[in-house]
């Protein structure tokens, strides 16, 4: 299976038969190449990237600072250290998710909640962990 598949196949799919999608997602690698993405996924810079790696490693960096994404900034809530980072802005927000080589993105707006973006993220992401990714 393409990473490109992955994207459109498993993040920007329907969430739980509503009719709901992803405003935008990206597998990326943790040296900041573009695996595959989604049309809508923001450029993004190489220093948002290494800011995001530095949070894996040190949890709580990010949050004095944002979660920059393609130079919008979101506020960074409760993730899972070392493994998940959340962002929120408005009425959307960013889910994203640690692999062995990869960082996992996804971007709602309303009407997709929290939970449902964490839920598509993370199981794509949980299952790219096992599998070595």
């Amino acid at each position: 299976m393409s990473w490109q598949t992955y994207v459109d196949e498993h993040l920007m799919c329907d969430i739980e038969g509503l009719g709901h999608h992803l405003t935008a997602a990206a597998i990326i690698g943790q040296d900041g190449n573009v695996w595959a993405q989604s049309s809508a996924f923001p450029q993004l810079k190489p220093e948002e990237i290494k800011a995001i790696m530095k949070d894996f490693d040190e949890p709580g960096s990010l949050a004095p600072i944002g979660l920059h994404l393609g130079g919008t900034k979101y506020m960074v809530i409760q993730g899972e250290s070392g493994a998940v980072i959340r962002g929120k802005k408005g009425t959307g927000g960013v889910t994203v998710k640690k692999t062995a080589q990869a960082l996992v993105f996804g971007i709602y707006e309303d009407p997709v909640t929290p939970g449902q973006c964490n839920m598509v993220v993370e199981k794509l992401g949980d299952y790219l962990y096992e599998q070595g990714l």
